[in-house]
């Protein structure tokens, strides 16, 4: 198999993980990395559609339904006036918690079958292809991902 036919099925095959894990926390596949994306800290709409890769119209259309769900809320942009950033609720900070924790079980567990000095390979190629490509960071790792309590 090609690098590129391994990598398109390998994004297929997380995505699909991705999605089925949402379903189950009664969420769409885009709340779950609007949620995962808002983990560390609240963001500016404009720094949220460059990381999601939305137009406006989509990213507003996507926040409002999460919002409509109370998993996060709109809040005035200390350092900008006139500007607004997407916040976790508590119900929403719940939320992505569990779903995090349970897609990257769900995740690792693709792998499983690699003996463990392949899989940290793995880990550090893949890792270096999203580095070099300068990926947006839209899933924490898990040393990465923050306690609730450091969430406003």
């Amino acid at each position: 198999m090609s690098i590129a036919t391994a990598l398109v099925r390998a994004a297929f095959l997380v995505n699909a993980v991705y999605a089925e894990t949402a379903r189950e926390y009664g969420i769409t596949s885009q709340q779950g990395q609007l949620l995962c994306v808002l983990m560390p800290q609240p963001r500016g709409m404009a720094d949220l559609g460059e990381t999601l890769g939305l137009a406006k119209s989509s990213l507003t259309g996507l926040v409002d339904r999460t919002a409509q769900r109370g998993l996060v809320r709109r809040e005035p942009d200390p350092e900008d006036g006139r500007a607004v950033r997407v916040a976790l609720t508590g119900e929403g900070s719940t939320l992505v918690d569990a779903f995090y924790a349970e897609t990257c079980r769900r995740v690792e567990l693709l792998p499983q079958g690699l003996p463990p000095a392949d899989r940290e390979a793995m880990a550090g190629l893949l890792g270096r292809v999203v580095t070099d490509n300068q990926v947006p960071v839209v899933f924490l790792d898990h040393d990465e991902a923050p306690p609730r309590t450091l969430r406003r």
